[in-house]
This record gives structure tokens, sequence and C-alpha cells, in this order.
């Protein structure tokens, strides 16, 4: 019987206990004598968001399919057993064998979004892990990171021994064998790094050397031993329908962000939005078999007692089973009363056709992402929407029930003026005229209540606006505060109501997401004064974060407001992601021309992307 590493006493104390005991449903137990490779899946921020994410569950499942390998989960403390752990010197245990992380073979951590940089530092610190990978011995656990910010490792590149670049899916068992094979005979911890620097798609960032010009940015990037590549391609998972998916998830005892059964259709997205990050890194689209998601729908959902199951996609529209999926669940889960949820539905009359068929008793709100107020803006985006198709949109949702409509939109793109500012309240509004000439007055339920939310634009790297120059916190507000200067002046004003992004928070996501090595020592010292939990507004210290940038000689606004050439060696060029960076040059020439580009299943782009061999390079409808 194992012992929880933490006492009663403590559990009491601190908020929320369930989030560290383990032992939930489906969760894996092994007897120590049968595994030799023990690794710690980290989600570096609070329990709640963790168990959320479908990609810890999928590696999850997968290593503990890999015999002689034994995958536990770990994640942030929060600040109230933070504190205590730190005060008690009780060192991060893993939530299955409560057993310290320090004493695991491998530590990974799945880096999602950049505001988690300083809880990396919490979790390395709470483990008793030197930070710096240089530093670290024969008997400290390979700390490797994997997700999208690792499309840009080179800010937290100093922390990890290696990154993995791409899906999951393909290179941990190798890479298992081969840990196995370098310790098996006695081999170091730098030997097996040497060694894993070799495997697709891995990154070791202790192998490779930067150096710098007068200007502050990079001259050249290189390996410094032999053998190693000079770019590093992507890995991808082709073959969606043959591969790990789990048919087991760990249900956790309380309430989670995402408290249902994740079901993932398809990656990637035809669209080609040109400040969409994801909408590059996991080209080509690729489908999942409609056959092998009703058998993984009525398992997950029979195997974890979820009462609602979410199809998870970029684009769920634009799965091309997607009415025979639908009339599937419906069938499956109006019988079992299980609640059916498709965010990332365009705004059509077939998404609204298939809302309404799983939203039959309650209309929830919708949601719309316009991402710019004018038809010039979402030329330059190429959003690939017209504002006759998002009013026709709006008025079969009034048509079809709906009375709440939450709108997204982005300030602070490329070439935009006061004027594109304005028409978001100006679109806001028409959208709210659109229910007042639609739905008789006998028929409606109070006002249409129209949320109009913005956030600030964050110029990331491999898309078409990595060369572009971001706002600064003045900026930002000066923006907001016109579009909430301009929904005041509509006929409707009192049906919208306007939302929008902390500023400070989005400048510091720009300089993370285009910074380079030199970030790491920011990181670290704000981290020493006090920053964890970024990502959460009550504990975000900007302060803080300005005097770590004083003291270490670092100007934010390199890293935000100034536009890149078109030559400039960014920190990323070393990794290729399938799409290449002619593609994504010529696209930005275009964004400026307000030229569209046709969405993959239009026409095929050449982005790069076909050298894969398969998805929707070579399915599209002709």
């Amino acid at each position: 019987m194992r012992k929880l590493a933490l006492r009663d006493e403590i559990l009491l104390k601190i908020d929320k206990p369930a989030r560290y005991i383990g032992g939930e449903v489906n969760s894996v137990m092994k007897e120590k004598e049968q595994v030799d490779i023990r690794f710690a899946m980290c989600f570096p921020d609070v329990y709640e968001i963790g168990m959320s994410h479908l990609g810890i569950q999928i590696l999850y499942d997968m290593l503990n399919q890999f015999e002689g390998v034994w995958c536990e989960r770990v994640y942030s403390p929060w600040v109230d057993l933070d504190e205590i752990m730190r005060k008690e010197n009780i060192p991060l245990f893993a939530l299955e064998s409560q057993e310290p992380i320090k004493n695991f073979d491998f530590l990974g951590m799945t880096l999602q979004y950049e505001m988690c940089y300083t809880n990396i530092l919490q979790i390395l610190d709470l483990s008793g892990i030197p930070f710096f990978a240089k530093d670290r011995g024969e008997d400290d656990p390979i700390v490797i990171g994997g997700g999208p910010c690792t499309y840009n490792p080179e800010p937290i590149a100093d922390f990890f021994d290696l990154f993995y670049i791409g899906e999951g899916e393909t290179q941990y068992e190798p890479m298992m064998r081969l840990y196995r094979k370098i310790r098996d005979k006695g081999g170091s911890r730098k030997e097996f790094l040497e060694e894993a620097a070799k495997l697709p798609g891995i990154y070791c960032p202790l192998f490779y050397q930067v150096t710098y010009k007068e200007d502050g940015t990079i001259a050249e990037f290189k390996p410094v031993k032999e053998g190693l590549p000079t770019t590093i391609l992507k890995e991808i998972q082709m073959d969606l329908s043959d591969t790990y998916y789990p048919k087991k998830p760990v249900v956790p005892f309380i309430k989670v962000t995402q408290d249902r059964v994740v079901l993932e259709i398809q990656r990637g997205c035809i669209r080609g939005c040109r400040f969409c990050q994801a909408g590059q890194l996991y080209r080509p689209v690729r489908e999942r078999n409609v056959d092998m998601l009703k058998e993984y729908a009525s398992e997950m959902l029979k195997n974890t007692g979820h009462e609602e199951i979410s199809l998870s996609s970029l684009s769920s529209s634009d799965y091309s089973k997607l009415p025979e999926l639908i009339d599937f669940l419906i069938d499956e889960c109006n019988r079992k009363k299980i609640n059916i949820s498709l965010p990332s539905l365009r705004i059509d009359a077939f998404s609204l056709d298939v809302m309404s068929k799983v939203q039959d008793v309650r209309k929830s709100s919708l949601t719309f992402a316009p991402e710019a107020g004018s038809q010039r803006m979402r030329n330059v985006i190429n959003k690939g929407l017209t504002e006759e198709v998002i009013l026709k949109g709006a008025k079969e949702a009034f048509e079809g029930g709906w009375s709440r409509v939450k709108l997204y939109f982005m300030l602070g793109l490329p070439t935009e003026t006061d004027e594109d500012i304005e028409e978001i309240a100006v679109l806001s509004d028409k959208i709210a005229r659109v229910y007042y000439e639609t739905v008789p007055k006998e028929q409606r339920n109070g006002k249409v209540q129209i949320v109009t939310s913005t956030s600030f634009f964050i110029p990331k790297p491999f898309t078409p606006f990595q060369w572009a120059k971001m706002g600064s916190k003045e900026d930002f507000l000066d923006k907001a505060r016109k579009v909430k200067q301009a929904v005041v002046s509509q006929l409707n004003q009192k049906s919208i109501k306007y939302n929008w992004h902390e500023a400070d928070v989005s400048v510091l996501e720009g300089v993370f997401a285009r910074g380079d090595r030199k970030i790491s020592q920011v990181i670290l010292k704000a981290y020493e004064k006090g920053c964890i939990f970024d990502a959460w507004s009550e504990f975000f210290k900007n302060d803080v974060w300005l005097s770590s940038f004083l003291e270490c000689s670092l100007d934010i606004d390199f890293y935000t407001t100034r536009e890149r050439s078109l030559d400039e060696v960014f920190p990323w060029d070393f990794i290729d992601c399938g799409v290449t960076k002619e593609f994504l040059k010529k696209e930005w020439q275009n964004a400026m021309a307000e030229t569209v580009t046709l969405n993959c299943k239009e026409k095929c782009n050449g982005c790069g992307a076909a050298r894969f061999g398969g998805g929707i390079c070579f399915n599209r409808e002709k």
C-alpha cells in the first residue's frame, strides 16, 4: 500500500487536497519491480488545468503501454502547498507513487503557453533539480520539453536537457530504448544526450551555440558537436486512425476546467489565418477515421462516466465526416443523457444546423471569431470571412433560438487603423440589429446579448506575422479605449458588453514568443523574486518583471515593438515546422497587399507540408 507524500494535517490545511493524492479512476499503477524506466509527465500549472489537457492524456496512455516504463503525473502545487513544501522541505512528488520526482529517470514537461515559464522553475526547484542543464549530474532526471512552445525553445533552452519538436507519438519509444541501452552498459548522462540529439525531432541545447551581432540580432546558430543536424525537422504522426489514443482517460476526483471526454477528430487547419501559429505548425490537415472515432467515443464514455463529450480540432466544421459523426453521437448521447460540445465551428448554415441538433433544448451562447471588425483587416489576416457571411450566420442563429452571442476580435494587428478599430463596435451593433430585425417582439426573451472581447495581437514564430512589430502596453490600452468609446456611440450599446485582455501580460507573452537565449536570465531573476503562476492575473507581478529586465540590461522593446527585416536570423530558424520560410514571406507580403489566399481545400498554395506525403495535400477535393 502506497503512503501519501503529504501528512493529514497538511491535506486538511490546503485548498483542494484531491489535487495531490492521486488514485483517480483509470490512473495507472505498476509494481516498481516490473519497471526499469520511471517517467514523470508534468503540466507546469495547477492540477485543474493540467488534467484538462488532451496531449498529456495521450502521452500518459502511450508511455504506460511501453514495456518496462511507468509514466506518472505531476502538476504545479498551488501557492498554499508551495509555501508549506518550501517551509517543511517536502520534495515534489508524482501522483501515482507519491515518490519524489528527483528519483525519476525523466521529467517531461508539456509547454502549452509562454506564461507558464516561471512554473517550470518552480517544478525544478521543488524537485531539487538544478535549474540549468549544464549543472545537472548523473543522479538528476533527464528534463525534456514538448508542446507548441518548443517551436521557439530558446528563452527556456538553458533549463532543459532535451526538447521534443513535434507530435509525441513517434519518437518516445526509440528514446526509451536508447536510454535503456546506454544505461545498461554503464554509459553516462552526456553520452545519452549526445545520442538522443541524433534522434529525429530531438534538440539538445547544450550542443548548439548562438552568436550575436552588435545590434543584438543573431549572427549564427550552429551545432558544436559533429554529427548533429543544423536543422531539426518536426515529428508528425501522419496516420491518426492507427495510433495511440486513450480509451481510458484519467478521471479527476474534483471538477477541472474541461470536465468531459475529449475526442480529437483531426489535426491541422485548412484556413491559413496569418496570425495563427497552430494553423501552420500542425499542417497538413489529417483526419481520424470516423469508425475509429465512433468506437473511441463509446469506449471513453463507458470508461469515464463523463456526462459530456467535446469534439476537438482547430476547425471542427471542416471535418469531412462531421454529419455522420454527429448523427452517431446524438443517438449514443441522447440515450445516455450526455451533452455534446462543439467548439471551433464556423459561422455558416451547416454549423448552425449541427449546433441546433445538439442543443435542441437549451440554447446556450454561440461563439463567433471574426478576429477583425473591418473587411480590409479580415483580408490582411486572411480570415476568409465576409461581413455578409457573418450577418447571415447571425440571422440564422437568431432564427434558431439563440439570443446570446460571444464575439472575439484582436487589437494591434499589422496595418490596423483607427477606422478598423471602430469597426469592431460597428459590427457588434450590426449583429444586434439583425436580432431585432429577425425576431418578432412577442418572441423575444429580453434584449439580445452581444459579448465583444478583444485580445491583443502577439506575433508568433512560424506565422506570416513573425516579422511584424507588436504594440506596447500604452498602444494596446489606447486601442481598447477607442473600442469602448465606439461601443458607447452605437444604437444598441446597452446590448453590447465589451471586455479586453490585460495588456501587460500580452507584452510579456510577446517577449517570450520571439525571445532568444538571453531571456532565460530574466525568467530566473523574476522567479527568484517570487513570480509564479503568471498566467493567473491575481499572481501576475508586472513591476517585478520590468525590474528583472532592467537588472539583466535587456530591452523589452527589442523583442516586441521592432519590425524584423526579411533577412533577419530568428532564434527558431534552426527548426523546420514543415512550412517553408519562403511561403511565410510570401504570405507576409500578401498581408501587406491585403490579398486573400484560398484555403487548402480550394487550392494548394505550396506551403511545403506536402513533403510529409499525406493528409489534405493528397486528398484535396478537386
